[in-house]
């Protein structure tokens, strides 16, 4: 049945409350640091939870060394289903700057969002069709300098406001809830760490965006990494002798696909995205990611760079391009497909919310989606934040409640 008018209001005080508290945390990953946590400052918000987890009667609390947050709040009584957990991350994205975040509130006119310390920064509907559906209603943003957190402060808040009901509410049954709030997702670390023994079978994370969306497919990923060696002559007496591999490199990147960028795709349409460039006359490097839903077409991406690779030797004598490419991740739906149970019952959870359902496939990836590959089928459900990385980022303030909503109703088609 669906929640009462007094549970709905107290999720929604909760999630917000506790949002606003967590997004002046200031806990950017670092993609430069190769440790876990990659920067300290996400313990700021691991003990300020580990705390609050203590107030909630939480029990099995562990915030271990490398920053992951564990804890467990035990069935209500007489019930005995099968265990599900809860995931949302603690780091923003070190796109844009995540210190100082000072949150702004206020209702949306269909008109435009502006930001007050950047009057120049504007956001439209058009720019960002969902905000058609908060006209009316109050929409949270950052100040204008730095990213706002939704990403994933949202997930996390929405998951311990779920918890503050189940305890408060003893009629919201539920089997036993493990939660775990994880460092480095952002950076691509998310699950580098983690105790698989400390969760469940069966999982979510709460990391995506509008509300109503449910997602069990991701990007097959791969990193590539070529590195052109030239031959370094003095310029002035260069001619028919140097091979300049940082000019080269430039003119392999103009070589490359141009319709096949995150730029210029949307909804099943893969890409190469170039992340990193240097170097100089002896030696440059280029970094990029290629994405697709379907292994095949990521292999043929990767052909192309290896002939592409072979016709600049060609073309440029003297000329070498050493070629390295990793597997980063793989589409979890090779997994999901054979749980459908769990993500039928998330469906469910928002339909009984009143939450139309949306079922996309994540242009990216979450700690979810290797979490099912390393046996804990995860799918991921909304947290309500819309343009993450970015200075523009926002959320609806009704997106926070209908998100702990759904978190309360799924863990109760569990009991």
């Amino acid at each position: 049945m669906p929640l009462s008018d007094e549970i709905k209001s107290f999720l929604q005080d909760q999630a917000l409350t506790r949002f606003l508290r967590y997004v002046q945390v200031y806990t950017t990953s670092d993609e430069t640091v190769n440790a876990t946590p990659t920067s300290q400052r996400q313990f700021d918000l691991g003990r300020m939870l580990e705390a609050e987890l203590r107030e909630l009667g939480a029990r099995d609390i562990l915030l271990d060394e490398h920053c992951y947050l564990y804890a467990t709040l035990p069935a209500s009584p007489g019930v005995s289903g099968q265990a599900i957990g809860f995931l949302a991350h603690l780091d923003t994205s070190p796109a844009v700057s995540g210190e100082n975040v000072k949150p702004h509130i206020r209702p949306f006119d269909g008109q435009a969002l502006r930001f007050p310390d950047d009057p120049n920064l504007v956001v439209t509907a058009e720019e960002s069709p969902e905000l058609k559906h908060c006209t009316g209603q109050e929409v949270i943003t950052g100040s204008g300098t730095t990213l706002l957190g939704a990403d994933d402060k949202a997930g996390i808040a929405e998951i311990m406001a779920a918890m503050a009901a189940m305890v408060k509410f003893p009629e919201l049954k539920h089997p036993e809830i493990r939660v775990c709030f994880t460092p480095d997702e952002e950076v691509g670390m998310g699950t580098a760490k983690i105790s698989l023994e400390k969760l469940p079978t069966f999982c979510y994370t709460v990391d995506g965006g509008e509300p109503g969306e449910l997602e069990a497919e991701c990007f097959d990923a791969w990193g590539a990494t070529l590195t052109f060696k030239g031959i370094s002559v003095h310029p002035g007496y260069a001619k028919n002798k140097m091979v300049n591999a940082a000019e080269v490199l430039g003119r392999f990147v103009g070589a490359m696909p141009e319709y096949e960028t995150p730029e210029r795709t949307e909804l099943r349409e893969g890409f190469f995205h170039i992340t990193g460039i240097s170097g100089g006359e002896e030696e440059a490097t280029l970094k990029m990611i290629i994405r697709d839903f379907q292994v095949p077409n990521n292999e043929r991406r990767m052909e192309h760079l290896r002939k592409l690779a072979d016709y600049f030797e060609f073309r440029y004598p003297g000329l070498k391009i050493e070629r390295d490419f990793k597997h980063q991740y793989e589409n979890m739906w090779v997994v999901m497909e054979k749980h459908p149970d769990s993500i039928e019952k998330a469906r469910a959870a928002m339909e009984e919310a009143g939450i139309p359902v949306k079922m996309k496939a994540i242009r990216g990836g979450t700690d979810g989606s290797r979490l099912s590959l390393m046996g804990h089928p995860t799918p991921n459900l909304f947290a309500g934040g819309m343009l993450f990385h970015s200075r523009k980022e926002w959320i609806c303030k009704s997106s926070l409640r209908q998100a702990a909503e759904t978190i309360v109703l799924l863990a109760g088609k569990w009991a």
